[in-house]
């Protein structure tokens, strides 16, 4: 396993493989790697010749420097992991690496509407650096493929844009939400949550999933509103602090309309000092 952690040797890296013919899949990550990270390497896997995954916390995508600055890190073990996964290279690089001039020099990619709301309203300039520094790793590695996972569903979509609009030839791989036994959706800060909160966590995934249900199983009547409010109101009084809590169609988060098939409720909330994100995808009769 090749541990990276200059641009120069990794485009050396990637150009050889091309040089032979071998397919590039990436993986990016901010490390603290846990079994859903692991899924996507081992999908990558088994879509290309060779696998890289990137290991760097941005900062351009944190609107709270003491957010950054707990960011948890474990980055011996991560390489553990991947080493006994196989995978080919690791791409760890330093924020001057990536940002010569500093960050607020750093040109920005934004992208309007899909951006704006939701996790974009809640954390300004959030998705902006999602979008940066997503960017930078396509055009260092250009990988054939790029796998993501589904648990942050406006990101995918954001990621999925930027390669439409700026003309990536990269495909996107997007994975379902691996979770524990309780529903809890896998996150790097979940290893914040104290043993009451991790207790209470499920509670989340548990209320999406009712709403989910509920709205199958009615079709959208009038009722959807309330049921929205319950469900913001159940989490409230079990200590969540509720950011939003919302359901929209499924393939650019407008507003649900008559045509729509492919519904999502996603929602995210302050769980003591953890954010937690989560959604649920599923379908709707065709009510044309």
């Amino acid at each position: 396993m090749n541990i990276i952690e200059h641009p120069r040797p990794l485009r050396a890296q990637t150009r050889q493989w091309r040089r032979n013919q071998k397919s590039i899949a990436l993986v990016p990550t901010m490390g603290h790697l846990h079994d859903g990270h692991l899924a996507l390497v081992e999908h990558a896997k088994t879509q290309a010749d060779h696998v890289i995954v990137s290991i760097f916390v941005n900062p351009l995508q944190f609107d709270n420097a003491t957010d950054l600055k707990s960011y948890p890190s474990s980055i011996a073990s991560d390489l553990q992991q991947l080493s006994s996964l196989g995978v080919d290279a690791i791409f760890k690089p330093t924020v001057d690496l990536l940002y010569p001039l500093g960050l607020e020099l750093a040109p920005k990619i934004h992208i309007p509407l899909l951006g704006d709301e939701f996790c974009g309203a809640h954390r300004p300039r959030h998705f902006d650096g999602v979008a940066t520094i997503v960017s930078k790793l396509f055009n260092l590695i250009e990988p054939d493929i790029a796998v993501f996972g589904r648990k942050d569903y406006q990101q995918l979509l954001i990621i999925q844009r930027l390669v439409s609009e700026l003309n990536f030839n990269i495909q996107i791989k997007a994975l379902d939400t691996v979770r524990t036994g309780d529903g809890l959706a896998l996150s790097s800060r979940n290893a914040h949550l104290s043993t009451e909160e991790r207790e209470l966590a499920c509670m989340l995934y548990a209320t999406l999933k009712d709403v989910a249900e509920q709205t199958e199983q009615h079709q959208l009547t009038d009722n959807l509103p309330a049921l929205l409010d319950q469900a913001i109101t159940r989490l409230s009084q079990a200590s969540f602090k509720v950011e939003y809590l919302d359901l929209r169609d499924a393939n650019d988060l407008q507003a649900i309309q008559a045509g729509t098939t492919q519904a999502i409720v996603l929602a995210a909330v302050q769980l003591g000092k953890v954010r937690l994100i989560d959604n649920i995808l599923f379908k709707l009769a065709d009510r044309t």
